[in-house]
């Protein structure tokens, strides 16, 4: 039968099956030793934590280690390769972990404190352009005392430090396998996760095999996966209807989330599992562009873009209008740009540009990339490109490339406006506003914001409930709108599509969204 189930319902029945002590979802005993196979049009960029602040982040969560991260129902880091950790000032400055014994990687190398400085430092000291230093803003340096303690001294307070230890860029590597200053580049890859992998064919293949020497709170629920990276969508989702793979995460477009909600009869071996998202999609203006530059175009643009027609055309449910960089969900969400400019009005657009003495209309090139986010992402900026030209201000052109291709333009400054997507680092409003601003953003676009990084980030990360920190966000929210350097266009549900036999898709999404892929195994029965 087909079966659509929410997180919530979920944990439901989780709970029933738990009560009566039976076997509704519960794994065949031989079913852990099957494979699993995921599709996923999400491919990494690079095997190395040091160069990757995207979505490579779905191999590193289950290959290798961070110190502390996840564990599926927990909101708040807890241990992973660490069996504990703390800070040990009142300022939160001092932050300190005491590793697991006797963990190893998965070639049989000590893991050890020396082994987590180093993936430290090397981060710092690679500094890659589009990689993860800049969430280590408020790193000073990491000691080290003996085999098992690793203090990390930061240069201000910062509640979210142990978020970002949680963040699979952080995941702990070899010091044999990878150099201190430069990046990996055999095309392999050592870790001490869940998994070991056994082989990487990029734009086609990862096969992850059980790591029999992982210690960690991971408990598998099978034995091995292939990750089978696709770069359309409607063919991975024809694999998964000829049940050549047993799951899809990332890539379904709204068609096919609606063909399943909808054509039940025809897909009755297959399963839906959605929830509520915090990934966002926005538009990004470069300031070194001669138009988008120019504060009255960006405001322009977001007087005339209709998210309520995007997501209505495009997305069919799927997604909804977002109005903030922080998204629903998140504490210090607000509506600030409807707050700011109302429903779209080309007359006041007009106004706007006619004021600034800009004639139109306004020539802008769209970057868009052709194969991250689905391929919804087409019919996406075709809307954009129809609402901008049909209130004639604009005048625009569409670009894209594959995702490899793409990122290395945005992070050269190439392209005047581009479209991103965000999946966070971790469950926090500051994730959805510290990245994006600073010199060494994780857009390489740099934005210059004293206010937000000199003040209310400060203000913040001296704050350990983060419950408390809703004003400095609100106020951080009305100087994005003021700048109109980032667009926030739409905020997604998530979406797990697997066959009817194929269990623990209600549990395989961290608070990153990140998939666990550890969580899946095949039903005994049905």
């Amino acid at each position: 039968m087909f079966n659509r189930t929410s997180l919530q319902a979920a944990a439901t029945l989780a709970s029933i099956s738990l009560l009566a002590g039976c076997g509704l979802f519960s794994a065949d005993s031989a079913g852990g030793d099957q494979k699993i196979t995921i599709g996923t049009t999400s491919e990494p960029s690079t095997l190395d934590p040091a160069a990757a602040w995207d979505n490579s982040w779905e191999l590193y969560r289950n290959v290798f280690q961070t110190l502390v991260a996840f564990p599926t129902g927990s909101t708040t880091p807890q241990p992973d390769a660490a069996d504990n950790c703390k800070f040990t000032d009142s300022t939160n400055k001092v932050y300190r972990c005491e590793l697991r014994e006797g963990l190893t990687f998965s070639n049989g190398h000590k893991l050890d404190a020396d082994a987590v400085k180093h993936s430290f430092d090397r981060i710092v000291k690679i500094n890659a352009n589009g990689g993860p230093n800049g969430l280590l803003a408020s790193l000073d340096g990491v000691t080290t005392d003996g085999d098992l303690i690793v203090t990390f001294n930061l240069n201000k307070p910062d509640a979210t430090f142990p978020f970002v230890l949680a963040a699979p860029a952080m995941s702990i590597v070899d010091p044999a396998e990878y150099p201190a200053g430069k990046l990996r580049e055999d095309g392999k890859l050592t870790g001490s996760g869940p998994y070991t992998l056994k082989s990487y064919t990029p734009g086609s293949d990862a096969e992850l095999a059980e790591n029999t020497s992982y210690k960690g709170f991971a408990d598998r629920k099978n034995k091995a996966v292939t990750i089978q990276y696709f770069q359309d969508s409607d063919e991975m989702f024809g694999a998964l209807k000829k049940k050549e793979i047993d799951v899809i995460y990332r890539g379904l477009t709204s068609e096919e989330v609606v063909e399943l909600e909808q054509k039940k009869e025809e897909n009755d071996h297959l399963q839906l599992i959605e929830t509520v998202g915090a990934d966002i999609r926005y538009l990004v203006f470069n300031p070194k562009d001669e138009s988008a530059a120019k504060l009255p175009v960006r405001q322009a643009v977001a007087q005339v873009v209709d998210r309520d027609a995007l997501v209505a055309k495009v997305y069919q449910g799927t997604a909804e209008p977002l109005y903030s960089m922080v998204p629903k969900g998140i504490s210090g969400h607000a509506t600030s740009f409807f707050d700011e400019y109302g429903d779209p009005d080309v007359d006041k657009a007009r106004g706007i540009l006619q004021d600034a003495g800009i004639d139109t209309p306004v020539p802008l090139t769209l970057w868009f990339t052709t194969d991250r986010y689905g391929s919804g992402t087409v019919a996406e900026f075709a809307e954009l490109k129809r609402q901008l030209e049909a209130s004639g201000l604009f005048e625009i052109t569409l670009k894209s490339k594959p995702w490899k291709d793409f990122q290395a333009g945005f992070q050269k400054g190439e392209y005047p406006v581009f479209g991103r997507g965000w999946f966070p680092d971790f469950p926090d409003p500051d994730n959805f506003v510290a990245p994006f601003v600073g010199k060494n953003n994780a857009l390489s676009t740099p934005y210059e914001s004293r206010e937000i990084t000199d003040e209310l980030l400060p203000q913040s990360r001296r704050e350990s409930d983060r419950g408390a920190v809703i004003e400095q966000f609100e106020r951080a929210q009305e100087i994005l709108v003021d700048d109109v350097r980032l667009l926030p266009l739409w905020q997604g549900k998530l979406y797990v599509a697997a066959s009817e036999e194929i269990s623990g898709g209600e549990r395989a999404l961290d608070p990153q969204t990140v998939m666990q892929l550890w969580e899946f195994s095949r039903k005994a029965s049905w």
